[in-house]
C-alpha cells in the first residue's frame, strides 16, 4: 500500500491538478482569518473550510488516471479495491496534511481570547479543539467525495452536483460531527471556553471508514 500511496502522490503533485482546491482553501482563509483575531471562531473558520477541499481532492485523485492506467495498477496492486483506497488515502493525507499546516498557522497568528477579547483562552487545548475539528471535516469531506465520485457516479456534472450539496450538508446539517466540532470551536469563543471535539471525530472516523470501504467494494462491480 505504501508504494501504491506514493504513486499516486506523485502523479496529483506532477499533474498540478492540486494547485485549484488548494489556491482555493488559501483564498478561502486570507478572506476569513485575520492576524489578533480570537483564536477559536478563527478554527472553526479555518476547519470549515478544508471539508469541500477535500471533497475536491479526492475527487482530482480517483480520476486523474486514464483507464488503461488504472486496469494496470490494480492488476499490480491486487485488485482495483486495493488500488482505488490508494487514491483515495493519498487524498486524505494531503487534505490533513494541508489542514494541519493551517491551524498551526491560525494558532500563531490569533488572539488566545474570547470573542469579546475579554477572556483569556488556553492556547494547548485551543490548539487540540482546533486539529480535531479539523480532522473531522478532513474525514468527512473525504467521505463525500469517496460516494460522490467514481465508482458510484461517473457523470462529471452529477458527481460535481452531488458533492457541493453533500459537502454543504455536512457543515450545516444537525447531528453531522463536521458542524458539532465547528460549532463547539465558534460558540465556545463566545465565553472563552474550549470544546475538544472528540466523539465528533470517532463518528466522523467511523462515518469515513464505511464510505471508503464501500466506495472500494463497489469498484470491483462499476469500475
Amino acid at each position: 500500500m505504501t508504494a501504491l500511496i506514493r504513486y499516486q502522490t506523485d502523479l496529483l503533485v506532477r499533474s498540478q491538478r492540486w494547485l485549484a482546491p488548494v489556491l482555493l482553501y488559501l483564498a478561502f482563509l486570507g478572506v476569513g482569518v485575520r492576524s489578533g483575531q480570537p483564536v477559536l471562531d478563527s478554527l472553526g473558520y479555518t476547519a470549515a473550510g478544508i471539508l469541500p477541499v477535500t471533497a475536491w481532492l479526492v475527487r482530482v485523485c480517483v480520476t486523474q488516471e486514464p483507464a488503461a492506467a488504472r486496469t494496470v495498477v490494480a492488476a499490480a496492486a491486487g485488485g482495483q479495491p486495493r488500488a482505488h483506497l490508494a487514491a483515495l488515502l493519498t487524498a486524505l493525507g494531503c487534505a490533513g496534511l494541508l489542514g494541519g499546516a493551517a491551524t498551526a498557522v491560525v494558532l500563531a497568528i490569533s488572539d488566545p481570547s474570547s470573542t469579546d477579547h475579554a477572556v483569556r483562552v488556553p492556547l494547548p487545548p485551543a490548539g487540540a479543539a482546533g486539529l480535531l475539528a479539523t480532522a473531522c471535516c478532513v474525514l468527512l469531506g473525504a467521505a463525500a467525495g469517496a460516494l460522490c465520485g467514481r465508482p458510484l457516479l461517473h457523470g462529471r456534472g452529477w458527481s460535481i452536483a452531488a458533492t457541493a450539496l453533500v459537502t454543504l450538508l455536512a457543515l450545516v446539517t444537525t447531528g453531522s460531527p463536521a458542524k458539532y466540532a465547528v460549532t463547539g470551536l465558534v460558540t465556545g469563543s463566545l465565553t472563552g471556553t474550549v470544546h475538544v471535539p472528540v466523539l465528533p471525530l470517532l463518528a466522523a472516523a467511523a462515518v469515513t471508514t464505511a464510505a471508503l470501504a464501500l466506495a472500494c467494494r463497489l469498484t470491483s462491480v462499476r469500475g
